[in-house]
Protein backbone atom coordinates (compact mmCIF):
# COMPACT_ATOMS: atom_id res chain seq x y z
CA UNK A 1 0.00 0.00 0.00
CA UNK A 2 2.81 2.51 0.93
CA UNK A 3 3.95 2.35 -2.58
CA UNK A 4 1.45 4.11 -3.75
CA UNK A 5 3.24 7.10 -2.12
CA UNK A 6 5.56 7.34 -4.63
CA UNK A 7 4.36 4.68 -7.82
CA UNK A 8 1.42 6.46 -8.26
CA UNK A 9 1.43 10.21 -6.97
CA UNK A 10 5.13 11.20 -6.96
CA UNK A 11 5.73 13.55 -10.55
CA UNK A 12 9.16 15.04 -11.54
CA UNK A 13 10.36 13.87 -8.87
CA UNK A 14 8.53 16.06 -6.60
CA UNK A 15 7.48 15.32 -3.35
CA UNK A 16 6.23 18.35 -1.36
CA UNK A 17 3.54 19.92 -4.04
CA UNK A 18 0.41 18.03 -2.46
CA UNK A 19 1.49 20.26 0.58
CA UNK A 20 -0.32 22.94 -0.72
CA UNK A 21 -3.08 20.96 -2.30
CA UNK A 22 -6.89 21.15 -1.16
CA UNK A 23 -9.63 19.10 -2.56
CA UNK A 24 -10.85 22.67 -3.44
CA UNK A 25 -7.54 23.40 -5.76
CA UNK A 26 -5.90 19.98 -7.10
CA UNK A 27 -8.24 17.09 -8.56
CA UNK A 28 -8.55 13.58 -6.39
CA UNK A 29 -6.60 11.98 -9.11
CA UNK A 30 -3.14 13.81 -7.42
CA UNK A 31 -4.07 12.86 -4.45
CA UNK A 32 -2.68 9.58 -2.32
CA UNK A 33 -6.27 8.03 -3.01
CA UNK A 34 -7.97 6.64 -6.06
CA UNK A 35 -11.84 7.22 -4.16
CA UNK A 36 -12.32 9.75 -1.36
CA UNK A 37 -13.13 7.60 1.94
CA UNK A 38 -16.41 7.69 2.90
CA UNK A 39 -17.82 9.50 5.92
CA UNK A 40 -20.61 7.23 6.78
CA UNK A 41 -18.80 4.35 6.37
CA UNK A 42 -15.63 4.89 8.10
CA UNK A 43 -17.49 6.98 10.97
CA UNK A 44 -19.65 3.64 11.37
CA UNK A 45 -16.55 1.53 11.82
CA UNK A 46 -15.05 4.31 14.15
CA UNK A 47 -17.70 3.93 16.13
CA UNK A 48 -17.62 -0.03 16.15
CA UNK A 49 -14.45 -0.10 17.17
CA UNK A 50 -14.60 2.02 19.60
CA UNK A 51 -17.32 0.28 21.35
CA UNK A 52 -15.73 -3.04 20.98
CA UNK A 53 -12.40 -1.67 22.45
CA UNK A 54 -14.33 -0.53 25.66
CA UNK A 55 -16.89 -3.70 25.85
CA UNK A 56 -13.20 -5.87 25.92
CA UNK A 57 -11.89 -3.60 28.48
CA UNK A 58 -14.74 -3.85 30.73
CA UNK A 59 -15.44 -7.54 30.33
CA UNK A 60 -11.44 -7.96 31.53
CA UNK A 61 -12.57 -5.98 34.39
CA UNK A 62 -15.30 -8.53 35.29
CA UNK A 63 -13.76 -11.70 34.19
CA UNK A 64 -10.45 -11.25 35.51
CA UNK A 65 -9.13 -13.75 33.30
CA UNK A 66 -8.24 -14.42 29.14
CA UNK A 67 -5.35 -12.02 30.31
CA UNK A 68 -3.77 -12.55 26.55
CA UNK A 69 -6.78 -12.97 24.62
CA UNK A 70 -7.54 -9.46 26.11
CA UNK A 71 -4.40 -7.84 25.62
CA UNK A 72 -4.20 -9.33 21.91
CA UNK A 73 -7.92 -7.87 21.42
CA UNK A 74 -7.78 -4.53 22.90
CA UNK A 75 -3.88 -3.81 20.87
CA UNK A 76 -6.03 -4.71 17.67
CA UNK A 77 -9.19 -2.86 18.11
CA UNK A 78 -7.17 0.40 19.30
CA UNK A 79 -5.19 0.24 16.26
CA UNK A 80 -8.33 0.02 14.29
CA UNK A 81 -9.62 2.98 15.61
CA UNK A 82 -6.34 4.71 14.64
CA UNK A 83 -7.03 3.44 11.44
CA UNK A 84 -10.47 4.71 10.73
CA UNK A 85 -9.67 8.35 12.18
CA UNK A 86 -6.15 8.18 9.26
CA UNK A 87 -9.16 7.20 7.10
CA UNK A 88 -11.90 10.60 8.24
CA UNK A 89 -8.60 12.43 8.04
CA UNK A 90 -8.04 11.76 4.39
CA UNK A 91 -11.41 12.21 3.57
CA UNK A 92 -10.93 16.13 4.70
CA UNK A 93 -7.59 15.84 3.56
CA UNK A 94 -6.99 13.15 1.02
CA UNK A 95 -3.21 14.86 -0.02
CA UNK A 96 -2.38 14.20 3.80
CA UNK A 97 0.44 11.93 3.66
CA UNK A 98 0.74 11.19 7.14
CA UNK A 99 -3.19 10.32 7.53
CA UNK A 100 -2.33 8.32 4.51
CA UNK A 101 -0.02 5.98 6.18
CA UNK A 102 -1.03 6.07 9.57
CA UNK A 103 -4.49 4.33 7.97
CA UNK A 104 -2.32 2.08 6.24
CA UNK A 105 0.20 0.42 8.43
CA UNK A 106 -2.61 0.17 11.75
CA UNK A 107 -4.94 -1.24 9.66
CA UNK A 108 -2.72 -3.79 7.55
CA UNK A 109 -0.84 -5.25 11.54
CA UNK A 110 -4.72 -5.13 13.53
CA UNK A 111 -5.71 -8.22 12.32
CA UNK A 112 -2.62 -10.18 13.12
CA UNK A 113 -3.34 -9.19 16.88
CA UNK A 114 -6.42 -10.71 16.92
CA UNK A 115 -5.21 -13.52 15.18
CA UNK A 116 -2.97 -13.79 17.95
CA UNK A 117 -6.32 -13.63 20.56
CA UNK A 118 -7.81 -16.56 18.49
CA UNK A 119 -4.99 -18.58 18.92
CA UNK A 120 -4.54 -18.57 22.79
CA UNK A 121 -8.14 -20.08 23.13
CA UNK A 122 -7.44 -23.50 21.31
CA UNK A 123 -5.54 -24.80 24.20
CA UNK A 124 -8.19 -24.10 26.45
CA UNK A 125 -10.79 -25.64 23.92
CA UNK A 126 -8.51 -28.99 23.61
CA UNK A 127 -8.67 -29.26 26.92
CA UNK A 128 -12.31 -29.20 27.45
CA UNK A 129 -12.91 -31.48 25.11
CA UNK A 130 -10.20 -34.08 26.46
CA UNK A 131 -6.21 -33.49 25.47
CA UNK A 132 -6.59 -37.24 23.74
CA UNK A 133 -8.69 -36.23 21.19
CA UNK A 134 -5.72 -33.75 19.73
CA UNK A 135 -2.77 -34.54 17.69
CA UNK A 136 -0.85 -32.18 19.54
CA UNK A 137 -0.62 -31.41 23.11
CA UNK A 138 -2.87 -28.51 24.22
CA UNK A 139 0.50 -26.63 25.23
CA UNK A 140 1.52 -27.01 22.16
CA UNK A 141 -0.92 -24.88 20.27
CA UNK A 142 -0.05 -21.65 21.94
CA UNK A 143 3.95 -22.43 21.65
CA UNK A 144 3.48 -22.66 17.54
CA UNK A 145 1.14 -20.31 16.25
CA UNK A 146 1.79 -17.04 18.69
CA UNK A 147 5.49 -17.10 17.64
CA UNK A 148 4.44 -17.33 14.10
CA UNK A 149 1.60 -14.55 14.03
CA UNK A 150 4.72 -12.40 15.60
CA UNK A 151 6.81 -13.57 12.59
CA UNK A 152 3.96 -12.21 10.53
CA UNK A 153 3.27 -9.11 12.94
CA UNK A 154 7.23 -7.77 12.77
CA UNK A 155 7.53 -8.52 9.01
CA UNK A 156 4.24 -6.43 8.13
CA UNK A 157 4.57 -3.84 10.68
CA UNK A 158 8.87 -3.65 9.39
CA UNK A 159 8.13 -3.42 6.08
CA UNK A 160 5.05 -0.84 6.68
CA UNK A 161 7.51 1.33 8.70
CA UNK A 162 10.45 0.92 6.43
CA UNK A 163 8.15 2.02 3.27
CA UNK A 164 6.97 5.10 5.63
CA UNK A 165 10.45 6.16 6.28
CA UNK A 166 11.29 5.76 2.53
CA UNK A 167 8.17 8.13 1.19
CA UNK A 168 9.46 10.56 3.21
CA UNK A 169 13.19 10.78 2.50
CA UNK A 170 12.64 9.96 -1.30
CA UNK A 171 13.87 6.68 -1.19
CA UNK A 172 13.25 3.29 -2.59
CA UNK A 173 9.99 1.95 -0.50
CA UNK A 174 9.76 -1.48 -3.05
CA UNK A 175 12.16 -3.38 -0.35
CA UNK A 176 9.45 -2.31 2.10
CA UNK A 177 6.48 -3.06 0.29
CA UNK A 178 7.55 -6.74 -0.34
CA UNK A 179 8.14 -7.05 3.30
CA UNK A 180 4.82 -6.26 3.64
CA UNK A 181 3.10 -8.44 1.55
CA UNK A 182 5.53 -11.16 3.19
CA UNK A 183 3.91 -11.01 6.43
CA UNK A 184 0.27 -10.80 5.15
CA UNK A 185 1.40 -14.11 2.91
CA UNK A 186 2.95 -15.82 6.09
CA UNK A 187 -0.64 -14.96 7.97
CA UNK A 188 -2.76 -16.19 5.77
CA UNK A 189 -0.56 -19.62 5.92
CA UNK A 190 -0.49 -19.79 9.62
CA UNK A 191 -3.95 -19.17 9.78
CA UNK A 192 -4.88 -22.07 6.94
CA UNK A 193 -2.56 -24.18 9.12
CA UNK A 194 -4.38 -23.53 12.13
CA UNK A 195 -7.76 -23.89 10.84
CA UNK A 196 -6.84 -27.37 9.51
CA UNK A 197 -5.68 -28.21 12.60
CA UNK A 198 -8.92 -27.00 14.31
CA UNK A 199 -11.06 -29.02 11.78
CA UNK A 200 -8.72 -32.21 12.28
CA UNK A 201 -9.04 -31.82 16.30
CA UNK A 202 -13.26 -31.73 15.77
CA UNK A 203 -13.03 -34.77 13.39
CA UNK A 204 -10.93 -36.87 15.89
CA UNK A 205 -12.70 -35.62 19.08
CA UNK A 206 -16.33 -37.23 16.49
CA UNK A 207 -14.67 -40.22 15.73
CA UNK A 208 -13.77 -41.20 19.04
CA UNK A 209 -17.10 -40.12 20.64
CA UNK A 210 -19.05 -42.22 17.90
CA UNK A 211 -16.55 -45.04 19.29
CA UNK A 212 -16.57 -44.53 22.62
CA UNK A 213 -19.19 -42.63 23.70
CA UNK A 214 -18.79 -40.01 26.80
CA UNK A 215 -15.68 -42.20 27.71
CA UNK A 216 -13.85 -40.06 24.82
CA UNK A 217 -14.04 -36.65 26.35
CA UNK A 218 -12.47 -35.15 29.69
CA UNK A 219 -15.35 -35.72 32.62
CA UNK A 220 -13.87 -32.83 34.49
CA UNK A 221 -15.35 -30.44 32.06
CA UNK A 222 -19.05 -31.95 31.29
CA UNK A 223 -20.56 -29.26 33.02
CA UNK A 224 -18.33 -26.48 30.62
CA UNK A 225 -19.61 -28.65 27.61
CA UNK A 226 -23.32 -28.25 28.03
CA UNK A 227 -23.19 -24.65 28.49
CA UNK A 228 -25.06 -22.34 26.43
CA UNK A 229 -22.51 -19.92 26.77
CA UNK A 230 -19.03 -21.92 25.80
CA UNK A 231 -21.07 -23.40 22.71
CA UNK A 232 -22.08 -19.98 21.48
CA UNK A 233 -17.81 -19.23 22.45
CA UNK A 234 -17.20 -22.05 19.77
CA UNK A 235 -19.49 -20.55 17.06
CA UNK A 236 -18.31 -16.71 17.64
CA UNK A 237 -14.85 -18.53 17.63
CA UNK A 238 -15.39 -20.42 14.31
CA UNK A 239 -17.23 -17.34 12.65
CA UNK A 240 -14.36 -14.88 13.87
CA UNK A 241 -11.30 -17.13 12.21
CA UNK A 242 -13.00 -17.58 9.24
CA UNK A 243 -13.66 -13.98 9.20
CA UNK A 244 -10.02 -12.96 9.69
CA UNK A 245 -9.11 -15.68 7.54
CA UNK A 246 -10.68 -14.01 4.43
CA UNK A 247 -9.97 -10.60 5.09
CA UNK A 248 -6.14 -11.27 4.87
CA UNK A 249 -6.93 -13.46 1.62
CA UNK A 250 -8.46 -10.27 0.23
CA UNK A 251 -5.16 -8.61 1.13
CA UNK A 252 -3.24 -10.82 -0.33
CA UNK A 253 -4.95 -10.75 -3.72
CA UNK A 254 -5.50 -7.11 -3.52
CA UNK A 255 -1.60 -6.10 -2.76
CA UNK A 256 -1.22 -8.93 -5.69
CA UNK A 257 -2.92 -6.67 -8.55
CA UNK A 258 -0.17 -3.88 -7.18
CA UNK A 259 -1.32 -0.36 -6.28
CA UNK A 260 -2.72 0.67 -9.61
CA UNK A 261 -5.49 -3.21 -9.35
CA UNK A 262 -9.05 -2.97 -9.43
CA UNK A 263 -9.36 -3.97 -5.83
CA UNK A 264 -7.82 -1.69 -3.85
CA UNK A 265 -8.74 0.88 -6.38
CA UNK A 266 -12.56 -0.03 -5.44
CA UNK A 267 -14.06 1.01 -2.05
CA UNK A 268 -16.87 -1.33 -1.54
CA UNK A 269 -14.32 -3.82 -1.37
CA UNK A 270 -12.71 -2.85 1.38
CA UNK A 271 -15.97 -1.79 3.62
CA UNK A 272 -17.47 -5.24 3.04
CA UNK A 273 -13.51 -7.72 2.79
CA UNK A 274 -11.68 -5.22 5.65
CA UNK A 275 -14.04 -3.19 7.91
CA UNK A 276 -17.18 -4.92 7.69
CA UNK A 277 -15.52 -8.18 8.20
CA UNK A 278 -13.69 -7.65 10.59
CA UNK A 279 -16.15 -5.87 12.49
CA UNK A 280 -17.93 -8.77 12.63
CA UNK A 281 -15.25 -10.59 14.50
CA UNK A 282 -14.77 -8.92 16.61
CA UNK A 283 -18.07 -8.58 17.71
CA UNK A 284 -18.64 -11.81 17.76
CA UNK A 285 -15.74 -12.48 20.92
CA UNK A 286 -17.67 -9.41 22.27
CA UNK A 287 -21.05 -11.67 22.92
CA UNK A 288 -19.51 -14.62 23.50
CA UNK A 289 -15.96 -13.19 25.83
CA UNK A 290 -13.99 -16.37 26.96
CA UNK A 291 -13.99 -14.70 30.41
CA UNK A 292 -17.44 -14.92 30.33
CA UNK A 293 -17.94 -18.10 28.66
CA UNK A 294 -15.84 -20.80 30.49
CA UNK A 295 -17.41 -20.35 33.94
CA UNK A 296 -18.29 -23.73 34.41
CA UNK A 297 -15.49 -26.37 35.61
CA UNK A 298 -12.71 -23.70 36.15
CA UNK A 299 -11.56 -22.20 39.28
CA UNK A 300 -9.27 -19.23 37.20
CA UNK A 301 -5.38 -19.10 38.11
CA UNK A 302 -2.71 -16.49 36.36
CA UNK A 303 -0.53 -17.50 33.36
CA UNK A 304 -0.88 -16.70 29.18
CA UNK A 305 -1.12 -20.40 28.32
CA UNK A 306 3.27 -21.00 28.33
CA UNK A 307 2.74 -23.14 31.60
CA UNK A 308 0.80 -25.62 33.23
CA UNK A 309 -1.04 -24.59 36.28
CA UNK A 310 -3.23 -26.43 38.99
CA UNK A 311 -6.95 -25.29 38.62
CA UNK A 312 -9.72 -26.33 40.88
CA UNK A 313 -12.55 -28.42 38.95
CA UNK A 314 -16.12 -27.80 40.35
CA UNK A 315 -17.49 -30.26 38.59
CA UNK A 316 -20.77 -31.50 39.94
CA UNK A 317 -20.12 -35.09 39.78
CA UNK A 318 -17.28 -34.58 41.81
CA UNK A 319 -18.99 -32.71 43.98
CA UNK A 320 -21.94 -35.10 44.45
CA UNK A 321 -19.23 -38.03 45.10
CA UNK A 322 -17.76 -36.21 48.19
CA UNK A 323 -21.22 -35.36 49.44
CA UNK A 324 -22.02 -39.01 49.45
CA UNK A 325 -19.06 -40.38 50.56
CA UNK A 326 -18.97 -39.95 54.20
CA UNK A 327 -15.69 -38.62 54.69
CA UNK A 328 -15.97 -35.31 55.25
CA UNK A 329 -18.05 -33.98 58.45
CA UNK A 330 -20.51 -31.42 59.10
CA UNK A 331 -19.23 -28.15 58.60
CA UNK A 332 -16.43 -28.98 56.86
CA UNK A 333 -15.67 -28.27 53.42
CA UNK A 334 -15.36 -31.12 50.92
CA UNK A 335 -11.88 -31.16 48.60
CA UNK A 336 -12.46 -30.49 45.10
CA UNK A 337 -10.28 -32.80 42.59
CA UNK A 338 -7.55 -30.89 41.57
CA UNK A 339 -6.40 -31.54 37.95
CA UNK A 340 -2.99 -30.94 35.27
CA UNK A 341 -4.54 -28.69 32.36
CA UNK A 342 -2.85 -25.25 30.69
CA UNK A 343 -3.04 -21.80 32.52
CA UNK A 344 -5.33 -18.97 31.59
CA UNK A 345 -4.90 -17.27 28.59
Amino acid sequence: MASAVMHLFIRDNNQDYRDQCTLQTCPLDLSYWAYLPSLAANSLFLALFSLSLALYLIQALLSRRFLGFTIAMVSGCALEVLGYIGRLMSRHNPFNQSAYLLQIVTLTIAPAFMAAAIYFTLSRIVTTFGAANSRLPPLWYPRVFIPCDVMSLLLQAGGGGAASVASHTGGNIGPGDHVMVAGLAFQVLTLAIFIALVADFAWRTYKRQQAMGEEALDPAHAKLRRSRRFRGFLFALALATLCIFTRCVYRVAELSEGWNGHLIETQRYFIGLEGAIVGAAVLALNAFHPGLCFREGYEERGGFGFGKKKMVVADEEAEKANANSGHSSEGEVATKPVVETVGEI
